[in-house]
């Protein structure tokens, strides 16, 4: 057996044509433009390149894109200050703060500091409690983007055993929580978890989010089982030269893809969704921010 490939790249650019597509319609028929709001304290270059591209994506779609950038040394008091400015302002239907913080920073103060209409990163606890009791919610971006192609690729999930491996509150958690909605039976798997290996054989959907690179082989993945490989971990690359990376999933991708019925790959897979589903939940808090009609197909 040889996996489909599940391309996250391409799904991306749908959700993104969608998302401008409304964005249009919002400010066309109701006079109201989606603006984002990006906050990024010190200069993590990662960071740095992960908020370039959203703002470049932000404008794409049509939306209007605020950027703050701000010394590492920013204060609590002048951070918060800054957030509550822009949970005023309404230009700004989207907040994001991009995480990591500089240690001297609370995150969670900070994150719980956004107003919770406009926390598109769904990180704030009234999201987090919304999602958990089964309510309408902010919907963190990652889970949102997995839960969109897995229904892409699998139609109704009901009834499918599901195995999230990662019990992170950014991917693990949140999205155990959406898969329970979709009526799947759920296992959360950890490193503590018993037999981890026979836990996996078990799923016919296999979310990897654990942080360890190529862990899962194919011998932990059921025949015809859909793999989401949320992993990106840098590894070195010796063939490529001294000092060289490469970049891998939390699955062994090669061993995996002889197995499983649908893959996806890293990179290429859930990585662009991230950024998509950001602009839609972006379009939807717009959307219930202003009574307007909310989008189908791109929320929870």
């Amino acid at each position: 057996m040889t996996a489909s490939l599940i391309d996250g790249k391409a799904f991306a650019a749908t959700v993104r044509e969608k998302v401008a597509a409304h964005v249009a319609r919002f400010r066309d028929g109701h006079g109201v433009t989606p603006g984002l709001a990006v906050v990024l304290v010190g200069e993590d270059p990662a960071s740095q390149v992960y908020v370039r591209n959203k703002g470049e994506q932000t404008k794409a779609v049509g939306m209007a894109s605020f950027e703050f950038r701000l010394d590492a040394a920013t204060s609590q008091d002048e951070l918060l200050a800054l957030i509550a400015r822009l949970n005023a302002d309404e230009a700004v239907h989207g907040i994001l703060v991009q995480l990591p913080l500089p240690k001297h920073l609370n995150e969670d103060l900070v994150i719980n500091s956004i107003s919770p209409a406009k926390d598109v990163d769904g990180f704030h606890i009234s999201n987090v409690g919304l999602l958990a009791t089964g309510q309408k919610s902010m919907v963190p971006c990652t889970p949102l983007g997995c839960l969109m192609l897995l229904r892409d690729r699998l139609g109704s999930l009901s009834g499918r055993e599901a195995v999230v491996v990662g019990r992170s509150n950014i991917v693990g958690k949140p999205m155990a929580q959406l898969l329970l909605r979709d009526s799947c039976t759920v296992t959360v798997a950890h490193s503590r978890t018993r037999d981890i290996e026979a836990v996996c054989r078990r799923a016919d959907i296999l979310v990897a989010a654990v942080g360890r690179p190529e862990m899962i082989t194919g011998e932990w993945i059921k025949p015809g089982a859909t793999v989401i490989d949320v992993g990106i971990n840098r590894v070195p690359a010796p063939e490529k030269g001294e000092g060289k990376h490469r970049i891998t999933g939390d699955v062994h991708f090669e061993s995996a893809a002889k197995v499983a019925g649908a893959i996806t790959p890293v990179p290429g897979g859930v990585g662009p969704m991230t950024i998509a589903c950001l602009l839609a939940n972006t379009l939807t808090a717009t959307a219930r921010i202003h009574g307007l009609g909310e989008p189908e197909g791109l929320t929870a």
